[in-house]
């Protein structure tokens, strides 16, 4: 961490660099600005703490992280964990979950996990995104339609069900003016404009209900100003409030009753599963980010420091009211396809949320409901994968296409904590499952005359690694020689690992074979493996053990055995 900071304050880039990096900084800026609130309003806060999480963690993390060119704050890969802990605990609890998650990460980072992070197999990662994008899309669908709920909580099912019990309550003015803004945000692209289509679509979609609402008597929609409000200085005031965060423990903040949540051992228990869960998420979703950077921009980001990097930008953002962060894909390519290469493109777009909050809050304030839940299902939809996720099931193999679904199915139905645990949970199951099936031992067909042997030695090759998943079926059938043989030749040239179950299995071998006057020839093991035995007590024994450097010289140590007589039949 320390040297990527160092790295950060003394580089000196060029004056063409530094332009570059300030015109990407505000290019990003300009979309991070209505994103950062609609996830927000998304995970069920107030629109101003999105941008505080852009603003906060979007430059502590540049400065401090293992990349470039991310950009960090409020993404959708965490609104469907931060919703139910705000409905839960409320601000206060959301807040202290995050600042856990950032201590979790730094853990995480000094302990070298970042490339066991990068591991997560691809249906598990697909899976998830994909029920994150239906999670999102669904719950845009009330705003959207302007519907009235008659209740906001509950699980999926139940959202589900609300939202068709309210559907008679559809209103064409919310619809209008979603439609609008949907449709700008598909058609906009096509005109391959620098502009990003998200701005264009919040400002006409904007003037359109504000002219509505002027021209027309009984047109009205939602707007942030009409659904948030605040309170600061003895002032209230509607919309976003035009100051900048100040520091505040987040204990001390409301939890779900309204009253300071307070710091507890009890609420830190209750919230260590959804802080783990934040802490997963984000490690993936920045990793995932670095490698596509990485790919755009030619840089090479540093794994670990990303790690350390987020997580004290998860730290940093709760103490003024931001959200948990992660780097976020999209922003980070058109930070990329801007011009960003440094740090500093990241610090301008957190300066730039700065400068909107002082100058434009009363402006954001007229942005409808309907256009925001328009952007987010826009953003479920590129989040999804669609076509990744129906391509999976079509080709992927029958075992990823069971985690793909189950994923799936658990992000939708339960919540991200169960998916996430379940899935890398199942994932690595079935990893070990594949990895015992590659481990393979099998008897080696040797013509004894031409090398002088007798029948009843024998040899079986190892191949692959031996571990608690692969050691028992491994070496099961060496265990279970014919009566007459009198000496085994394991070649093991092939084995990768050796962990304990595999050597307290090979132990029970060599006092079986002891026990039976079987002699043991164990052939080109690795010598750091050889050491492993030679701890745990198996060592080189005239006439019952002996170690190998060739297929050849165990052939003499078999003999060698033999003619000792040790060996012999009694």
């Amino acid at each position: 961490m320390l040297s990527a900071l160092r790295k950060s304050l003394t580089s000196r880039p060029s004056s063409k660099d530094i332009q570059a990096n300030i015109l990407a900084g505000l290019t990003v800026g300009v979309i991070a600005l209505p994103l950062s609130m609609a996830l927000a309003i998304a995970s069920g806060v107030s629109p101003q703490h999105g941008l505080y999480t852009a603003m906060v963690a979007g430059i502590v993390v540049a400065l401090t992280g293992g990349s470039k060119v991310n950009i960090s704050g409020p993404t959708a890969a965490f609104v469907v964990v931060l919703l139910p802990i705000v409905q839960k605990f409320g601000l206060g609890g959301l807040l202290v979950s995050g600042l856990m998650a950032g201590v979790v990460l730094v853990v995480m980072g000094v302990g070298k996990l970042g490339r066991l992070i990068e591991t997560v197999p691809y249906p598990v990662i697909v899976g998830f995104t994909a029920g994150i994008g239906l999670v999102i899309a669904t719950f845009q669908i009330p705003d959207f339609l302007g519907l009235h709920l008659a209740a906001a909580g509950g699980s999926y099912l139940d959202r589900l069900s609300a939202i068709g019990q309210a559907l008679p309550s559809i209103s064409w003015r919310e619809t209008l003016i979603g439609v609008l803004t949907l449709a700008i945000l598909v058609v906009w692209p096509r005109f391959r404009s620098k502009i990003p289509g998200h701005l264009v679509a919040l400002v006409v979609a904007s003037l359109t209900a504000w002219l509505l609402s002027r021209y027309t008597a009984d047109f009205s929609v939602a707007t942030i100003g009409s659904r948030f409000h605040y309170e600061a200085g003895g002032v209230t005031g509607a919309g976003i409030p035009p100051i900048l965060p100040a520091f505040q423990w987040p204990w001390t903040l409301p939890g779900a009753d309204g009253a300071p949540i307070g710091l507890s051992f009890d609420l830190l228990k209750s919230l260590l599963p959804s802080a783990l869960t934040i802490a997963v998420l984000g490690a993936l979703e920045s990793l995932l980010c670095s490698v596509v950077a990485d790919g755009m921009s030619g840089k090479k980001h540093n794994p670990n420091d990303e790690l350390i990097g987020q997580g004290i930008g998860n730290i940093v953002a709760p103490l003024f009211g931001g959200l948990p962060a992660t780097a976020a894909i999209a922003r980070t390519a058109a930070n990329v396809k801007s011009g960003g290469s440094l740090p500093l493109a990241s610090v301008v777009h957190g300066l730039f949320i700065l400068l909107s909050i002082l100058l434009l809050a009363p402006a954001l304030s007229y942005i409808p409901m309907a256009s925001m839940a328009a952007l987010l299902l826009m953003v479920a939809w590129n989040m999804s994968e669609a076509r990744h996720f129906m391509r999976t099931l079509k080709i992927a193999p029958r075992d990823d296409v069971i985690v793909l679904i189950l994923c799936f199915a658990l992000t939708v139905l339960f919540d991200m904590t169960v998916a996430v645990a379940v899935g890398i949970g199942l994932a690595a199951m079935l990893f070990i499952r594949r990895t015992v099936s590659v481990t393979e031992t099998a008897q080696v067909e040797t013509n004894h005359e031409d090398y002088g042997l007798p029948d009843n030695v024998v040899v079986y090759d190892i191949n692959g690694p031996l571990f608690f998943g692969s050691a028992q079926k491994a070496l099961k059938t060496i265990s279970s020689v014919r009566p007459d043989v009198r000496v085994v030749i394991l070649d093991m040239t092939a084995v990768t690992l050796l962990d304990m179950s595999a050597i307290v299995a090979m132990e029970s071998i060599a006092r079986d074979f002891s026990s039976r006057n079987i002699g043991l020839v164990i052939n080109n093991l690795q010598p750091r493996m050889i050491l492993k035995l030679r701890r745990a007590g198996i060592r080189k024994q005239p006439g019952k053990v002996a170690f190998s450097r060739a297929l050849g010289d165990s052939f003499e140590a078999a003999k060698a055995m033999l003619q000792r007589g040790e060996t012999s039949s009694p």
